[in-house]
């Protein structure tokens, strides 16, 4: 055996594990709850860390149409990786941008403002073939997209010009909720009432958009009157619920894709009053038994969790015991001695008694989104059900 085969068989230190299924289902409840629209898998950020080229080819395979990602390198990625045939966005876009690799790889770019639609279309001459543009209008969110009054008049302008002229189409009409995540916000109502006015003066003065969309996860999950041509699911996608506020990812029937576990490096006895980790802000209450799960920040274990973190352990949840290392934390076992190896489990979907992500954010002061996309490259990702 060579020792690239050896490390390809040997057991793995630590596993995310990705439910291929569970995405698929997912995807196919989040369009059952948006009927009338199309469905945006957003697989940014490695697909919130799941894996974008394996999340994306599911997430199509159970219906959506399109994809999102937020830089253009993503998606270009992804077209080099033989994903085609469906629409792709990407929309965080800086000066000197790759925009003619995305015109000649048929993905839509957003535009905010005037120095990216002069960039865009100076590509588009480059290339001698239209851009796909949609423009994104701020309603609220106060980040990305054009301010409403002078501002969306004028980038309305110049872009039905450079329509006329050849250089692009415009394909969408889009913009993002600031609080869709805190039902009843008065700014929710607020900015569908200014995407509306927005969209109605860009098709007034004769665009004529393929697409029409503001509504998240949270607008897809909860408002409906939101959901115009096309919905954004992001970490909808992934099983994880955008707000507990909103409800659990099982109130709205869906699964969290990833589950997060490692192997025990190590099980000892030690005695009471044993400090533990760095600082020794855990002291042993006793005569006890100690884990050493290899997962440390290095690998986006927040350290913010330290003290607070659940584990399952030889079926009981455990607490992390004292601070969260660069490699590995400690967990306090309370007598049990499992073995050297037995799988600790960070999270999952929450229903074989482990813990969830939703847990871990409440332990780190966090949200979910960033425990699942924060996981890093150390983790292997092992795909379970590719096929459907």
């Amino acid at each position: 055996m060579t020792e690239t085969t050896a490390l390809r068989t040997a057991p793995l230190r630590a596993r995310a594990e990705i439910d291929l299924a569970a995405l698929r289902a997912n995807v196919r409840t989040l369009r059952a709850l948006a009927p009338g629209a199309a469905l945006m898998a957003v697989v940014k950020s490695d697909a919130y860390g799941h894996g974008a080229q394996q999340c994306a080819r599911a997430a199509v395979e159970a219906g959506a149409t399109w994809l999102g990602t937020a830089t253009p390198e993503e998606a270009l990625v992804l077209r080099a990786a033989g994903l085609r045939g469906m629409r792709m966005m990407c929309w965080l876009w800086t000066p000197g941008g790759p925009w003619q690799e995305a015109i000649e790889a048929d993905v839509d770019v957003s535009v905010s403002g005037m120095w990216a639609l002069k960039e865009v279309t100076e590509a588009a001459r480059q290339v001698g073939a239209p851009a796909r543009v949609q423009l994104k209008a701020d309603t609220g969110l106060g980040r990305g997209g054009c301010q409403p009054g002078d501002d969306w008049a004028e980038l309305v302008r110049e872009a039905l010009k450079a329509e006329a002229d050849g250089l692009l189409r415009i394909t969408g009409l889009w913009s993002h909720f600031a609080c869709a995540d805190e039902p009843g916000h008065p700014s929710i109502a607020a900015q569908l009432s200014r995407f509306r006015e927005m969209v109605a003066y860009a098709e007034e003065r004769g665009a004529r958009p393929e697409v029409r969309h503001i509504a998240n996860s949270p607008a897809t999950l909860t408002l409906p009157e939101s959901h115009f041509d096309l919905v954004r699911t992001g970490i909808a996608t992934y099983g994880i619920s955008p707000s507990p506020e909103l409800g659990s990812p099982a109130d709205f029937g869906l699964r969290p894709v990833m589950t997060l576990s490692a192997s025990l490096a190590l099980v000892k006895h030690v005695p009471g009053g044993h400090g533990v980790s760095y600082g020794h802000r855990y002291v042993t209450p006793g005569e006890t038994t100690l884990g050493l799960v290899p997962l440390g920040y290095a690998d986006g274990i927040p350290r913010h969790a330290s003290g607070a973190g659940p584990v399952l352990v030889a079926g009981k949840w455990r607490t992390v015991a004292g601070r969260i290392a660069m490699d590995q934390f400690v967990v306090d076992l309370g007598g049990d001695e499992p073995d050297p190896g037995a799988q600790a489990v960070l999270f999952g979907p929450g229903d074989r008694g482990e813990p969830t992500a939703e847990d871990w954010a409440q332990a780190a002061g966090t949200i979910a989104y960033e425990i699942v996309t924060r996981i890093g490259t150390r983790v292997p990702r092992v795909y379970r059900n590719a096929s459907t």
